[in-house]
């Protein structure tokens, strides 16, 4: 299992903003990849009500990501895990073996009342910048799609820098800084 801090500002954007920001920097030249999120909580989001984020995220693999966090940032616990370990979660709630369900357990959660609740799906432009990465991303959710702009810096104060100013040469000046995280809106957005 390996740890990383992470730090990133964000602004969701409209559809016109996101389409502005993909021809201002030229991301129309980059590839597209494409993710899934499945987000992970008990019935109760008991998780959640302890500010804690659970997915797996399909991309070139699996990944189980635990999310906690810190005065600055979240600290970000990944864990790779096989397809049949996925599958085997998806259709039985057996989580699956390793550090992060050793790590649940320690923290007094009990991983077998844990099931995917919420699917998203990410389309993602990712661009190397200054002392960071920027990523556009277009999310779907239910009957959702929203636009996003990411940005990883080194400290909350420097991605929000980096963000603003890349905003507002591409002539986007009216938006607010984003603390919604993409779990938070797929959770949101169930019909219960």
């Amino acid at each position: 299992m390996n740890s990383n801090i992470e730090i990133e500002a964000k602004v969701l954007l409209s559809e016109e903003q996101y389409e502005l920001l993909v021809n201002y920097l030229g991301l129309d030249k980059y590839r597209k990849v494409k993710q899934t999120n499945y987000y992970i909580d008990s019935k109760e989001r008991i998780l959640k009500q302890n500010d804690i984020a659970l997915r797996i995220r399909e991309k070139d693999d699996f990944v189980l990501t635990l999310k906690t966090p810190l005065s600055e940032g979240l600290l970000e616990k990944n864990q790779t895990i096989s397809w049949r370990e996925y599958e085997h979660f998806e259709k039985s709630n057996s989580f699956p073996s390793g550090d992060i369900k050793l790590f649940l357990e320690m923290l007094g959660f009990n991983p077998d009342q844990l099931e995917i609740l919420a699917t998203l799906s990410t389309e993602r432009i990712e661009m190397n910048i200054e002392d960071g990465l920027l990523s556009l991303d277009k999310n779907i959710y239910g009957e959702n799609i929203d636009y996003e702009i990411e940005v990883e810096a080194s400290s909350m104060d420097r991605a929000e820098e980096i963000c603003q100013r890349i905003l507002n040469e591409a002539g986007i000046r009216d938006f607010k800084f984003n603390t919604l995280s993409k779990q938070s809106r797929a959770m949101n957005a169930l019909k219960d």
